[in-house]
């Protein structure tokens, strides 16, 4: 028998169209090496145009399954995506409360296209409950504005919205700069001091999926022992190549390719 890999668990929505969400998390895990692991929070109809409809699993049921797998098998690390609802939101906080293995929290609430994957007074609890028990959270600048209630033109209002964004409690805040116009900058915040990220900016349309793709990545480099400056890096590039392979599907935007690294072409 192979030696078990570090065990990593993805707590969100479910992506019918592969490119995010739990099959995103579930993709990035296996190509860096970890055991991938879902509570699945809601479930969406979507494709590469919008997002047509979403439901919320009940609470009960996502209880349940926390319970089923941190009773059983426990965790190296924990990603959070779409929670949908509060009471989803308080019910996750609840169980990974007492759970010492890092949480990274990826504050999801609106889709690429666009599209509201929240439910009335979820971000209000989120602040409340999750942002507390976060190691890393990893807001885009939507996410940050939302949470912050301010608004992001530029790298300085990226830190002051990580400094708001501390004092919530997350020990890390990794501020994702790539909506702003010129080649994209992350700031990472330890509450004290900030770490550039810099990158180049990719032309490509298919990009689906890459808030839960890096967040999933830096849960998995975690898991893997690495600190946290070091996983972000890791994840940055694993996410960078994944960007760069993205591939079209559908009428609109396609995905970021999770298997880059390990894809080998086809032969006829």
């Amino acid at each position: 028998m192979s030696p078990t890999p570090p065990c990593v668990l993805a707590v969100a929505g479910s992506d019918s169209a592969g490119g995010a969400g739990i099959q995103a998390d579930l993709k990035t895990m296996l190509a860096l090496g970890v055991h991938g692991m879902s509570v699945v929070c809601a479930v969406t109809a979507q494709n590469s145009v919008g997002v047509q409809g979403y439901w919320e699993v009940p609470p009960d049921v996502v209880r349940a399954q926390l319970a089923s797998v941190l009773g059983d098998i426990g965790v190296h690390a924990v990603k959070t995506g779409m929670l949908a609802s509060a009471a989803i939101v308080e019910v996750v906080s609840s169980m990974l409360a007492g759970v010492p293995a890092p949480v990274v929290v990826d504050p999801v609430a609106v889709s690429k296209h666009g599209d509201s994957l929240l439910s009335a007074g979820t971000l209000e609890a989120v602040k409340a409950h999750l942002l507390p028990l976060a190691t890393v959270l990893t807001p885009n600048l939507l996410e940050a504005e939302l949470l912050t209630g301010s608004r992001i033109t530029d790298e300085a209002g990226m830190r002051r919205a990580a400094e708001v964004l501390s004092s919530l409690g997350p020990r890390w805040i990794l501020v994702k700069g790539g909506h702003l116009p010129g080649n994209p900058v992350d700031l990472l915040f330890d509450g004290s001091e900030v770490t550039r990220f810099p990158g180049q900016r990719i032309a490509s349309r298919h990009t689906h999926g890459t808030g839960c793709t890096l967040a999933s990545a830096v849960a998995s480099f975690l898991a893997l022992g690495m600190a946290v400056p070091a996983a972000v890096e890791a994840a940055k590039d694993y996410v960078t190549g994944a960007i760069g392979a993205g591939f079209p599907l559908g009428a609109g935007i396609g995905p970021v390719d999770h298997a880059w690294r390990i894809r080998q072409p086809v032969s006829g």
